[in-house]
């Protein structure tokens, strides 16, 4: 083999060497292309995933808050209304106390439900002997009443006649005065006991003003309930 046989030879093989590296190298860089572009996505996705999260975790938040400004406003509409309609019924209450008042100015009225509330405490306490207690202003009326309540009672009951005392050392208190309208006050009634105090019964026309009242509170307050499309 000659030197130009040999030189031929060395030229092919680099040829044959450059042309392998030249392919090697484009697959190099073709995979790198592909790997890059494949991160690139994936970095695109996860970005995009991120700002899709965050969009989610601000929208629960608006919502959120923005359910929490309506229960507010809600619960104060309500306590509103609540206060609006005590307002309401403590002013109903105030009529119905200062309406008390004009019943015992009708003395022969007053005179005749003095009567009926001792009989009716006395029923209610089955005792054979109690302790009355009546405003100090209505002292005569009772004690002018008294006998025939016992009377009363004892044919109702079908006992004999119980003993009433009537309390001269404690007195209900006075009709309410304009001056201060804290202090005490009794409207008129009676309040009967047991000779041993175990037993009371309280029948003032203010106690039956309260208990009338939360009788029939849940139906004025139901009454009070503005319903949809009332005019």
């Amino acid at each position: 083999m000659n030197d130009a046989d040999v030189s031929s030879q060395i030229q092919q093989m680099v040829r044959f060497i450059r042309q392998e590296a030249e392919e090697k190298a484009n697959e190099i860089s073709v995979s790198a292309e592909e790997e890059f572009n494949i991160e690139k996505l994936q970095l695109v996705e996860a970005e995009k995933k991120k700002i899709r999260q965050e969009f989610e975790r601000k929208t629960k938040q608006v919502e959120s808050r923005r359910k929490i400004e309506y229960s507010m406003q809600l619960n104060a509409s309500r306590i509103k209304v609540l206060q609006a309609q005590d307002d309401l019924v403590s002013s109903m209450k105030d009529s119905a106390a200062k309406e008390l008042l004009r019943v015992s100015s009708d003395e022969k009225g007053y005179k005749d439900l003095l009567k009926r509330l001792i009989v009716q405490s006395l029923l209610r306490l089955s005792e054979p002997a109690v302790l009355l207690r009546c405003r100090e202003v209505d002292r005569k009326l009772v004690e002018s009443v008294i006998k025939e309540a016992e009377r009363e009672y004892a044919e109702k009951a079908k006992v004999e006649a119980p003993k009433v005392t009537i309390d001269d050392q404690v007195y209900l208190p006075p009709p309410p005065k304009s001056q201060d309208p804290h202090d005490p006050f009794c409207s008129g009634g009676v309040v009967l006991a047991s000779q041993d105090g175990k037993i009371v019964f309280e029948n003032t026309l203010d106690a039956r003003l309260d208990v009338a009242f939360r009788q029939k509170l849940p139906e004025i307050r139901k009454r009070l309930v503005v319903q949809p499309g009332a005019s």
